[in-house]
């Protein structure tokens, strides 16, 4: 038995060899072990003999002890040189709330580490990828806030990032493969391996290849590429033994190899696999770290299978749980918005999107559910993020949007809400003293943007006939409304409730308090049926702001004449028409004057 040191990367690999021969395109990462036998093969002459050997290599620093467990995943994080992550989107659609996060715990890895994020595209797929899905995904992320390093638009020294770029190395590698004997041409038809899997199914066997071409001689080969038939190019795999990863989030993952069978790494036509890209775009962009989604994972084996017969040093890797429905499913486009241009119309904020993705899955061991990007970055570790399921909650995305809106200055706020209410045809101007004092009143009633219409025109109506009608008004009406209301005409007519509106919230209190002592009324019994007289409601924002914002409004032309805006003046015109006597028990009567006042 023998001790070694494999490659020459940091941290250095102390790795132990049974019996005492390896081929050198093994070269262990800090996170993997191998059990790996060869078969015997006529046109591999590397691996004619059968050997069998067991490579198991971890983390070490040679001037410090071994690491304990639970020092193990800090290491590993810690210890391999600058961090590189990648988020590989395929421009076939929309980018979906789970690919989203995957980015966001990427780019929040590299920036708590001071490493780099790098977008790369996978377009391998011709006849699904369009370039206009992948502006939307690098808009996406744009507004997100998840700007990355290296890619598309930005470059780097690692480019191209675009996998249809990058087809002459992937056909190096694969010639390399097949020159060490790791790979090897497969003849067999479509019609021929639809048989070997239904072999399987009958025999209930895992769909592994078992053609014949594994262990062809070199002058079958040749008659065949003579005739030129069509081939693929399989990776070999070993019969027997075990791969094993320590991922950083779902702890050690093992497969065993008697379970996959040779597969494919390039296309008839000459186009590579998945797999194989991947791993030569990872390991030729020194990526260190690959954090990506759950059903990614069973790609892990053949991937690690490829890294090591091409000589590459394996990344970390972390499988990220995937989000689900309310129902525990997969989140789909059946339960509602799933893709992050979907929300961003809906009117959510790109800080509250981050905020929420980054917390299904991620907590920082605190009760607060409450960060910005920059505090996301500061606090974000990937052994905190959870292994299982995260529930996709629409409702708590609502309220954590509507947090995040309120706490934008009072500017920005302004600007943001103006611009929607005069780009929706509510009001004609976008900024002003008014609206400032609108969206103030208003903000508390605002989760999304588009939530400040229903807000506005609920202030600028007038339902007062439906309020008098409701179960909710009788006691109101009941308790001598009609005396208030003429009063309060009276008032009116005096131009005393004018002056006082003139004079702002000052002469506003100062009016109010000097009419309940007229009517010998305070509390509820004074300001409920002011709020029914004067804004047709029984509920809403603060009285004396509302009701100075309509008298301003109503001496402006901020409101647009399609909003249904109710003006102080055409409210007391109603309420000089208003016969109470009407409004009597007699339930007929009531459903009557609310038909009126719809």
């Amino acid at each position: 038995m023998a001790s070694m040191v494999v490659g020459s990367a940091s941290p250095w690999l102390r790795s132990r060899i049974i019996p005492e021969v390896a081929h050198p395109i093994f070269r262990q990462s800090s996170s993997s072990s191998l059990h790996y036998r060869p078969r015997n093969n006529r046109a591999f002459s590397l691996f004619r003999r059968r050997l069998s050997f067991s490579i198991s290599a971890s983390s070490v620093n040679s001037s410090l002890p071994p690491p304990t467990p639970e020092k193990k995943k800090k290491r590993v994080v810690d210890d391999l040189g600058q961090v590189r992550v990648r988020f590989a989107p395929s421009p076939t659609g929309n980018l979906h709330v789970g690919g989203a996060r995957t980015a966001l715990f990427n780019y929040l890895f590299a920036r708590s580490k001071g490493g780099k994020f790098v977008l790369r595209i996978e377009d391998t797929d011709l006849e699904r990828s369009t370039r206009e899905s992948e502006e939307a995904l690098l808009h996406d992320l744009s507004w997100l806030g998840l700007h990355w390093d290296e890619g598309p638009g930005v470059g780097g020294d690692y480019g191209p990032y675009r996998q249809s770029e990058r087809n002459v190395l992937y056909k190096q590698y694969a010639e390399k493969l097949l020159k060490s004997g790791h790979v090897y041409r497969c003849f067999c038809s479509n019609e021929e391996l639809e048989k070997m899997k239904e072999i399987a199914k009958l025999k209930q066997l895992p769909p592994v290849y078992i053609g014949k071409w594994a262990d062809a001689s070199y002058e079958e080969v040749e008659v065949e590429l003579a005739k030129g038939t069509p081939y693929t190019y399989r990776f070999r795999v070993p019969k027997e033994g075990s791969l094993q990863i320590d991922d950083l989030i779902r702890g050690e993952v093992s497969w065993n190899l008697n379970t996959l069978g040779d597969f494919v790494i390039m296309r008839s036509n000459g186009q590579p696999v998945y797999n194989f890209c991947v791993t030569v775009d990872d390991a030729t962009m020194s990526i260190s770290h690959v954090i990506r989604a759950e059903e990614h994972l069973p790609n892990t084996l053949r991937q690690a299978l490829i890294y090591k017969a091409l000589g590459f040093q394996m990344p970390c890797f972390a499988h990220v749980s995937l989000i689900l429905a309310p129902d525990r499913s997969k989140l789909s486009k059946r339960h509602g918005a799933t893709s992050v241009g979907q929300f961003r119309e809906m009117g959510y904020l790109p800080q509250a999107m981050v905020n929420y993705l980054a917390l299904l899955g991620w907590g920082d061991g605190t009760e607060n559910e409450f960060f910005t990007l920059e505090q996301l970055v500061e606090k974000f570790s990937i052994d905190r993020v959870n292994k299982s399921g995260a529930i996709f909650d629409s409702t708590k995305l609502r309220w954590m949007n509507g947090q995040h809106l309120r706490s934008l200055p009072s500017e920005e706020l302004t600007k943001l809400i103006g611009e929607h209410w005069k780009s929706t045809g509510i009001l004609t101007e976008s900024e002003g003293l008014f609206i400032e004092e609108v969206v103030q009143l208003l903000k508390d009633g605002i989760d999304l943007i588009p939530d400040s219409d229903k807000a506005l025109s609920n202030l600028l109506s007038y339902p007062l006939y439906a309020t008098l009608a409701s179960p909710e008004g009788k006691p109101v009406l009941q308790d001598g409304l009609p005396e208030v209301a003429a009063s309060l005409l009276a008032t009116y007519d005096s131009g005393e409730l004018l002056g006082a509106l003139e004079e702002g919230h000052a002469g506003w209190q100062k009016w109010v308090k000097s009419f309940g002592k007229s009517l010998k009324r305070k509390g509820k019994s004074l300001f409920m049926p002011l709020r029914v007289l004067l804004t047709g409601k029984l509920h809403g924002p603060d009285m004396g702001p509302s009701v100075l914002l309509l008298h301003k409004a109503g001496s402006s032309n901020v409101v647009a004449a399609q909003a249904g805006f109710v003006t102080l003046d055409d409210r007391f015109k109603m309420l000089r028409e208003i016969k109470w006597e009407s409004f009597n028990s007699d339930q007929t009567v009531l459903e009557s004057a609310a038909a009126v006042s719809n």
